[in-house]
């Protein structure tokens, strides 16, 4: 009699063990599938972020190139330190190398914005890598997307009645002065670009 009921219990335990089975097997193939969607989600936000960066440091370096030629042939030279005047000729070419680097493709074209005042881009990017095979149909096929901002700020600052044509002192974040002569000047005579100009994502 006993061995009987044993029997019984066991013919009864057999189909619930297999049903948690399979329930633990379906979680873990789900949590592997947002983990999938989350690494391409990630991957492609670090793609966005490269390339905005890449397009507004490319428009810092016209900056720099702008300012160095300005000083001395006029009175306008102090337009470009305060992060005017660029064309951002080449910031499509740097944002989509950027993209390519990380394995992404920029959608359309870089857009110039403007973030508190200050000159930037924004970029939209697709990962050429899909988010894989799952339990989830379609994710074989599905590119992540991503935006990003980038932001030019200015760093230094002059007095509001300093005249370009004579000595001009800079005074800039993080204690750095330092003085040009517009009379007695070559463009080596610019200290780093991260001096005088800061590139950083937009908040």
């Amino acid at each position: 009699m006993i061995s009987r009921r044993l029997r019984s219990d066991s013919g009864q335990t057999l189909p619930i063990y297999i049903w948690l089975t399979g329930i633990l097997l379906f979680s873990a193939f789900a949590f592997f599938a947002f983990a999938q969607a989350a690494s391409a989600r990630n991957g492609a936000q670090s793609a966005a972020d490269a390339a905005a960066l890449a397009a507004a440091q490319d428009s810092r370096e016209e900056l720099i190139d702008g300012l160095g030629l300005g000083i001395g042939d006029g009175d306008g030279w102090l337009d470009w330190l305060a992060g005017e005047g660029f064309t951002g000729d080449g910031a499509q070419v740097a944002a989509e190398q950027l993209a390519a680097d990380n394995d992404s493709t920029v959608l359309g074209t870089v857009q110039p914005t403007t973030v508190n005042g200050y000159p930037g881009y924004k970029v939209e990017i697709r990962t050429r890598y899909t988010v894989g095979e799952s339990i989830i149909p379609g994710t074989e096929s599905k590119h992540a997307k991503a935006e990003a901002t980038a932001v030019i700020q200015p760093r230094c600052e002059v007095d509001p009645d300093a005249d370009p044509k004579k000595d001009v002192a800079f005074h800039c974040d993080g204690g750095e002065d330092f003085e040009i002569d517009p009379g007695d000047f070559t463009p080596e005579d610019l200290p780093d670009a991260s001096v005088l100009f800061s590139v950083h994502l937009a908040d």
